[in-house]
């Protein structure tokens, strides 16, 4: 890198329509979450509302789309059980989850649910399975557009545990409020498969994650560090001897930061081309350089899969502007945000193909307008934020003059301008040595524009961990 919130009430959601700003034809309004308290809470009750919760695992909501692969997402469930598996990277001794019915058609119906550690695939550790419940029943009905959040189960977790949520549909929900490229699999069952330990039941799997936007932890945050392979290897906390040296730009290294880091994106940060199921994306390689430097922190990937700054779209998620307060300030104890978007905007504008829409020519000047306004709402939160080079791309279907110049202007700006309070220069860490303009092949997933496991670990070992 270069230098510049024991049991609760459920929340649920008082809806307010906002226009929607571009993208969408036929676009729903949008909902806030506003917590209610229910009538009759006692002042008991409102004490542990209290309970401080801290981000173990997130992931941003999209529409239900065909998207890149078979899902679930437009048929949703009926009489069935979802299983989902997510890899915390903070740790505590109880645990809730948080659901997202926004793009949901009709009240959505959670007839139940459990969370366990995983014993891998689809199976649980006998031992750890816990009934989940909402607001001290076993079920939950989260209007159309609105969020819900589980009562606190014991749960004690470590950083790096794997951690399964299990949910059982008892009737129709409609299309599925989902996050479409989870590179994990979620595992289905047909009836009440809620307190399956093996995962014999589950006969059928994708890789997407339903309605399950969050797992936050409390308690004791006790976490463990890995003592083998590549992470120890790191105990140190150095960056890549490698990578470009450090200039002595806008970073203003100080006391180590403690709270949550978000990984802000699009596909890259999302994690494609990485392997399904190893977690090997560039925040959970973050997570684990910095728990071997004995700094562990929460790290979120708040990225999804072909996002544009400045325009909505059926497949790809709200514009970043509109989505970032919801996927990154609104997340308890965020410290710190990485902010790495823009490729798509460029290079979406240089191919007419229906996946990449919308795809309107926006300057390199629009671009950095949008990066002012998101600096400026993670400073008004106090939220420290650092921008990320874009990376080369030469050889990707959209890969232009004009794509590059915008590019090179871009990046030019993240470097020099010390707008950003620090910035990661994951450009020139993945280049090829012999062409600046595209990925070094030792990085290259393939597609010229998408990073290997190799190139996510090269991402995370360029950043500095003082900065962030």
């Amino acid at each position: 890198m270069r230098s510049a919130s024991s049991r609760l009430a459920i929340s649920l959601v008082a809806l307010t329509a906002v226009l929607a700003t571009s993208g969408v034809a036929g676009a729903r309004p949008r909902a806030t979450a506003t917590p209610q308290t229910p009538a009759g809470t006692t002042d008991t009750d409102c004490a542990r509302a209290a309970t401080t919760w801290s981000a173990g695992w997130a992931a941003p909501v999209q529409r239900p789309s065909a998207g890149f692969e078979e899902n679930w997402s437009e048929a949703g469930f009926d009489r069935q059980t979802v299983r989902q598996v997510v890899r915390v990277t903070g740790g505590g001794s109880a645990a809730r989850i948080k659901l997202s019915n926004r793009y949901g058609e009709r009240p959505l119906r959670i007839s139940g649910a459990t969370i366990a550690r995983s014993a891998g695939g689809a199976a649980v550790r006998p031992q750890t399975l816990r009934k989940l419940t909402f607001g001290n029943r076993p079920s939950v009905t989260i209007p159309a557009g609105g969020e819900g959040a589980s009562d606190a189960a014991p749960l004690r977790v470590s950083a790096f545990d794997t951690v399964t949520v299990t949910l059982y549909f008892a009737e129709p929900t409609g299309p599925a409020t989902f996050h479409a490229q989870a590179y994990a699999h979620s595992y289905r069952a047909r009836g009440d498969h809620r307190g399956d330990r093996t995962g014999s039941a589950f006969g059928e799997r994708t890789r997407s994650w339903y309605y399950l936007s969050d797992v936050e932890l409390t308690g004791d945050r006790s976490t463990h560090t890995p003592h083998s392979g590549r992470i120890a290897e790191q105990a140190d906390g150095g960056a890549n001897p490698d990578a470009p040296e450090a200039s002595d730009g806008a970073s203003r290294p100080g006391a180590s930061r403690r709270g949550a880091v978000v990984a802000f994106g699009d596909s890259i940060t999302d994690g494609y081309g990485s392997t399904v199921d190893a977690n090997k994306r560039y925040p959970d390689q973050l997570a684990e350089r910095l728990s071997a430097a004995g700094r562990a922190r929460p790290v979120l990937n708040a990225g999804i899969g072909g996002n544009l700054l400045l325009n909505d779209s059926a497949w790809y998620g709200d514009r970043a502007l509109d989505r970032f307060e919801r996927d990154v300030l609104d997340k308890p104890g965020v410290s710190s945000v990485i902010v790495f978007e823009g490729l798509n905007d460029i290079g979406f504008s240089e191919v007419d193909l229906p996946t990449y829409k919308p795809n309107p020519q926006l300057s390199a000047t629009q671009l950095i307008d949008a990066y002012r306004e998101v600096i400026a709402r993670a400073r008004a939160k106090g939220v420290r934020v650092v921008g990320a080079t874009i990376l080369p791309f030469k050889g990707a279907e959209y890969h232009t003059p004009r794509a590059e110049a915008k590019r090179q202007q871009i990046n030019a700006w993240i470097r020099t301008s010390g707008e950003f309070d620090a910035y990661v220069d994951f450009a020139a860490a993945l280049a090829d040595p012999t062409d600046p303009l595209a990925l070094d092949p030792a990085y290259d997933s393939g597609d010229h524009k998408h990073p290997n496991d190799a190139g996510y670990r090269a991402m995370a070992e360029a950043i500095d961990l003082d900065t962030i």
